[in-house]
Parts: structure tokens; C-alpha cells; sequence
């Protein structure tokens, strides 16, 4: 065991690794501005929050990318190769969106504003298409767990831009210079594109646009066979499902618990972000020693045991009094909650990405990618309409419970004495 970590760490310290801490910062910076900045903007702006709450459906490109994908699979730019240069095409893009938002007034230009925003999150949601499917080709499998979940906390890290230094510099310089200075972290994104190379061997582009976009699904189908295929979407739909309802009246649970404002920004800040980080981080390590499948067990149960934080929380009550104890609890309860969070979706992305087959990546990752956040974009919305009907204890009770099918389904997609060899390596045809 005290030569694992070592060799662990060696794996980390790779080019491989490097290039996905990039594409996890480029992939997650836009998103966080659509979710952070951008409505922080709309309300200093004077926009009503009714007009806000109303941008939230611009993220419907993330939920449908798979729609498009195959065109990423079937066509390749003129330059730099069919993965990079749409990489740099959408990069380019994003920046130019981003920094151009801030020179709008939301108060006189809100529909210019909107329409430039769902633009930014379309080139966003392609960006991602072609970031994941670059991934899968580089990566061996051996190396899927440690990869994803490098990019996964660089993704998360990436926030802090528009999250927090934005939003600072916003009380320092005005809105366009803001944007332009946030649009400029797109620029190590866009150099990774230039000085990478594509894949080595990697699989041939399908022939034609109705071979990129049915042979994806009969492939998947035909590997796993019907019933198998069916068990693994299963699986990928409700293997997050308890976790992600249960975070999703997070902070009017935490305001209904005696916390304040406050409390709730700076506990939540940090005690959610950096157990989730190293949580990512070292189920990335673990993964290599572990393979993927015991990896989906093991932090399986710690992601279902942390909902029961929430309950526990929940059943002490609303507190009278908030001390430095009701503050550590919090922290605590929120900080189990994310480490379980990184952990489960270091290994969930290493599963999905090693679900896909090299010829057809793009397309079946964005396939799986979307179906896995139906969950947060639909059933979440239910959170509400739960909770007044059966309280906040039993809500909680009930997101655990949703987590159980999922494990059980482990049995079946991912045993835990099964070793899946590689099927495919990295970058190789499968016609080699």
C-alpha cells in the first residue's frame, strides 16, 4: 500500500493530466458565468428577479447537446483535425460572446442580452462535446478514472473565476471590463488547442452524417445487447438521483434551519467546494488502484451515506441560537455531502467515458452526459412540492432511498470482482 501512492502520484504527474486540468477549467468557466456572474449582473442591472429566474432555460444546450453531437463526429474543421478545431472554433467564440455580453445594458438591451447569452451557452455545450470526446481518445483506459477526475475539479475550480474574482473586480471597474477580463481566461483554453496534438491513430470520422447519428445507438445497443444497454442508462439516470434532489432546496433548507445569509456564504463556499475537490482528487488516485468498478461501490456509499447528514440536521430542528457548534455542524454536514459528491462523480465519469466506444465518442458521451442530468434540470424541480408534503426529515429519507437503486444496479453494470480489460486503448481504430 505505501508504494501505491507513489505511482499514483506518478500517473498524475503526466501530460495526459495536464491537459485535462485545461479542458476542466475551459469547460467549467462558462458555465459558472451563466450560473454565477450573469445573474449577479442582471440584478445590480435593476433586472427583476421574475426576468432572471426566466434565463435560466438559456442551459438547455447542455441538457441537448447530444442532438448535434454527431455533426462534432461526422465533420471535421479545415485546421488543427476534427476533436481540436472545433475546440478552438468555440473557444474563440466563448470569448468574443463573453466579452461582448458586458458591453450591453440589461436594462435597455435585454433581449440582445438573452439571445447573446444562449448563444454563449451553446458554444459552451459544443465546447464540452468536443472537450469529452478528446478526453476519451487521449486517455487509456487505465488512466480514465485519474483523467476525468482531474478534469472534473479543475471544472469545479474554474468557478472561482466568475463565482468570486468577478464579482470583485465588479466593485472595482465596470461591467464591460469585467467581462472582457473574465472572457480573457478563455486564453489557456484556446492555447492547449494550438499545442496539442490530435489523438495518435485515432478512429476514422464516420463515412456519413446518418452513420454518425444512428451507428452511435447501434453500436451501443449491439455491444451490450437490449436489456444489458437498457440496465446501463438505467444506471447512469439514477446513479446521482438521491444526491442531486437532495442539494436542491439547499439554501432554503439551511435559511429554514436558523442560518443566515451569511452562514450560508461563507460555510457553504468552502466547506462545498474543497471536500469535493479532494474528494475528486483522490478518488481519481484510488481509481487507479481500484478500477473503476470497486471505485463506483465504494464512494457510492459514502455519496448515499452523506444525504443522511441533511436528515440528521434536519431533525434537530430549527436552532434558536447560531454558535460557533451550530456553524461547525453545518460545515460538517455540507462538507460529507460534497466529499461524497467528488468522489461518486470522479468515478460516474470514468464509468460513462469508459461506456463509449472510440469511433463514436462524441455523440454516445454527450448521449450519456445529457441523460445524466435529466435529474438535476427536471426531477429537481419537484424539490419544492416534495418537501411541504412530507417534511424535511423525510424528504432527505427519501433522496436516500432513491439512491439505493442505483447501487443495486452496480451488481449488474459495474460488478465489484469483475476487471473490465481495455476494450479499446487510447486513440486506436477499431478496426486495428
Amino acid at each position: 500500500m505505501r508504494g501505491a501512492l507513489p505511482n499514483s502520484l506518478r500517473v498524475l504527474l503526466t501530460r495526459q493530466m495536464l491537459i485535462c486540468v485545461f479542458t476542466g477549467f475551459s469547460s467549467g468557466l462558462p458555465l459558472y458565468l451563466l450560473l454565477n456572474l450573469l445573474p449577479a449582473w442582471l440584478r445590480s442591472e435593476g433586472v427583476n428577479l421574475k426576468t432572471i429566474g426566466f434565463f435560466a432555460l438559456i442551459q438547455f444546450p447542455y441538457t441537448w447537446k447530444f442532438l448535434w453531437a454527431p455533426f462534432l463526429d461526422r465533420y471535421a474543421l479545415p485546421v488543427l483535425g476534427r476533436r481540436r478545431g472545433w475546440m478552438l472554433l468555440t473557444q474563440i467564440g466563448l470569448l468574443l460572446a463573453i466579452g461582448l455580453l458586458g458591453g450591453l445594458s440589461p436594462r435597455d438591451d435585454i433581449g440582445p442580452v438573452l439571445w447573446l447569452a444562449a448563444l454563449l451557452a451553446l458554444f459552451s455545450a459544443t465546447q464540452d462535446i468536443a472537450l469529452d470526446a478528446y478526453r476519451r481518445e487521449l486517455l487509456a483506459e487505465a488512466e480514465l478514472g485519474l483523467g476525468n477526475a482531474v478534469h472534473v475539479n479543475a471544472y469545479r475550480i474554474a468557478g472561482l473565476v466568475p463565482g468570486s474574482l468577478s464579482l470583485i473586480l465588479a466593485d472595482l471597474l465596470p461591467w464591460s471590463q469585467v467581462f472582457w477580463i473574465t472572457a480573457a481566461f478563455m486564453l489557456p483554453g484556446m492555447a492547449m488547442a494550438l499545442l496539442i496534438n490530435e489523438p495518435v491513430a485515432a478512429p476514422a470520422a464516420p463515412r456519413t452524417l446518418r452513420e454518425a447519428v444512428v451507428e452511435p445507438f447501434n453500436e451501443f445497443v449491439g455491444r451490450a445487447g437490449v436489456r444489458d444497454a437498457m440496465l446501463v442508462l438505467a444506471f447512469i439516470f439514477l446513479y446521482k438521483l438521491g444526491d442531486s434532489l437532495c442539494t436542491a432546496l439547499a439554501t432554503p433548507f439551511y435559511l429554514d434551519m436558523g442560518y443566515s445569509k451569511t452562514d450560508i456564504g461563507l460555510i457553504a463556499k468552502h466547506a462545498g467546494l474543497w471536500p469535493a475537490v479532494i474528494g475528486g482528487l483522490l478518488g481519481g488516485l484510488w481509481m487507479v488502484r481500484l478500477g473503476i468498478n470497486r471505485a463506483l461501490w465504494l464512494f457510492g456509499v459514502v455519496q448515499l451515506v452523506s444525504i443522511l447528514g441533511f436528515a440528521w440536521l434536519a431533525w434537530q430542528g430549527q436552532q434558536a441560537e447560531i454558535g460557533a457548534e451550530q456553524r461547525l455542524t453545518l460545515a460538517a454536514v455540507i462538507g460529507l455531502e460534497a466529499l461524497g459528491v467528488g468522489l461518486g462523480t470522479a468515478a460516474f465519469v470514468a464509468f460513462i467515458a469508459r461506456s463509449t466506444h472510440p469511433a463514436y465518442t462524441a455523440t454516445q458521451f454527450a448521449l450519456f452526459t445529457s441523460l445524466a442530468a435529466v435529474p438535476r434540470t427536471v426531477i429537481n424541480a419537484s424539490a419544492g412540492w416534495l418537501v411541504e408534503g412530507l417534511g424535511w426529515v423525510n424528504f432527505f429519507l427519501m433522496c436516500t432511498a432513491l439512491a439505493v437503486p442505483g447501487m443495486l444496479l452496480l451488481s449488474r453494470v459495474a460488478p465489484w470482482n469483475v476487471h473490465h480489460p481495455a476494450r479499446y486503448p487510447a486513440g486506436q481504430s477499431i478496426d486495428q
